[in-house]
């Protein structure tokens, strides 16, 4: 008895914040957005998320938080509310195995609504920020749990069926784990290849020296296959004119993949380089004055972040385009003098020959019914993520 009045009180415990919600980047006080981030990060920059807004508006649409103690704004949210058709999805290579009851159960025949605080085009912590000086992560996250809910109640047309929380680093688990008290279920999703990048490597030949002999022999070929591969760091013009080809790359790779929702364009990255100049980067990849491949990635205060690319699989093979991005990738975060290179989900193998290893990584789940949200608990904990081999390129075992 004692334990279920004590689980009751927490149910009943209200956080002193309050919140205001913003639905255009254009309405949000400047000052308190930027006042309530405690560390720099471009992902909840409002130019990035102006960005995002006035390229994708169409298909998604978005929502801001600030949250305040009294009048001092210590935390901020953005969120994207989306909807897609299950007939969509590939559950046969899902990003995290499903089985056929969650398929069948949750979304046979349906058109999900789903209000994501995160970020759709990357991988991370992009959703939610606080002031950890100011508030704890117990109150942080339930007042987050508060204003998420109030959001999807408010959408009178067309009320979200899920609340998703994405996506946690380990080092996060045990703060973002309080998000669980308010009857959200966690499950982890496929690994993030994560390189760390050693002190000692100033140069990328720096890191080949480092490589064990199979694998340096391989990085040769990959060069000796990609030598008449020319890349070029794009402008904001130079995305301009090749915008068509840049669509119909990203198109190419997209169509491959298991699971989207949403898709970035060439007006995004032009939009995104012209707002954030050298944070964000997309490199041409040419052959014969052909454009036959595309990267992009930002640059962030300690790592480098591998974002989206475009491939024409016709020359991938013979030309091993797709590799030499990897190691290109590599190059970049050496040269930015980063700590770490995130390669994000998929390709674990290809990934973990250039020396990424995975790391694991958490998402948070609702249903906005509390009954639906009660036959979740058991169908999220079916899920789990694709299983992988990985391999170790170095001479010596790095951490």
């Amino acid at each position: 008895m004692g334990y279920m009045l004590e689980k009751i009180k927490n149910k009943c415990k209200s956080s002193s914040l309050r919140y205001r919600y913003f639905n255009r980047i254009d309405e949000i006080p400047k000052a308190e957005w930027n006042l309530a981030i405690s560390k720099n990060t471009i992902f909840l920059s409002l130019e990035y998320l102006k960005t995002l807004e006035d390229t994708l508006s169409e298909t998604i649409r978005f929502r801001y938080i600030i949250f305040y103690d009294k009048k001092t704004p210590v935390a901020i949210a953005a969120t994207q509310l989306i909807k897609f058709d299950s007939a969509q999805l590939k559950f046969q290579e899902f990003p995290c195995r499903i089985s056929d009851t969650i398929r069948n159960t949750l979304f046979k025949n349906l058109e999900v609504k789903v209000l994501v605080c995160g970020n759709l085009f990357s991988c991370g912590e992009h959703g939610f920020a606080y002031n950890d000086k100011k508030l704890s992560a117990q109150e942080a996250f339930e007042s987050l749990s508060n204003a998420l809910r109030e959001i999807r109640k408010s959408e009178n047309t067309e009320k979200p069926s899920f609340i998703l929380l994405k996506e946690f680093w380990p080092d996060s688990f045990n703060n973002s784990d309080y998000i669980k008290e308010h009857d959200f279920r966690e499950f982890k999703i496929d690994v993030n290849m994560v390189l760390n990048i050693l002190p000692e490597w100033n140069t990328f030949e720096d890191y080949l020296l480092s490589m064990r002999t199979k694998f340096r022999t391989r990085a040769k070929k990959v060069f000796k296959k990609s030598e008449k591969i020319s890349v070029h760091d794009f402008t904001a013009d130079d995305i301009y004119t090749h915008k068509k080809q840049i669509n119909e790359l990203y198109l190419s790779v997209l169509e491959k993949a298991d699971f989207k929702i949403g898709k970035l364009n060439a007006s995004t990255f032009k939009r995104l380089k012209e707002n954030l100049e050298e944070s964000f980067i997309l490199k041409g990849y040419f052959l014969n004055e052909k454009l036959v491949g595309f990267t992009t990635s930002f640059i962030l205060d300690n790592a480098v972040e591998a974002n989206h690319i475009g491939i024409d699989y016709e020359f991938n093979k013979t030309y091993d385009i797709y590799q030499k991005m990897l190691y290109d990738y590599v190059d970049l975060a050496i040269s930015k003098n980063r700590k770490e290179l995130r390669l994000g989900r998929t390709a674990e193998i290809i990934k973990s020959s250039v020396g990424a290893k995975p790391v694991e990584m958490k998402l948070y789940v609702r249903h906005g019914n509390s009954i639906s949200n009660t036959i979740l608990k058991p169908l999220v904990e079916l899920i789990s993520p694709n299983e992988y081999e990985v391999r170790n390129p170095f001479k010596l075992q790095l951490d």
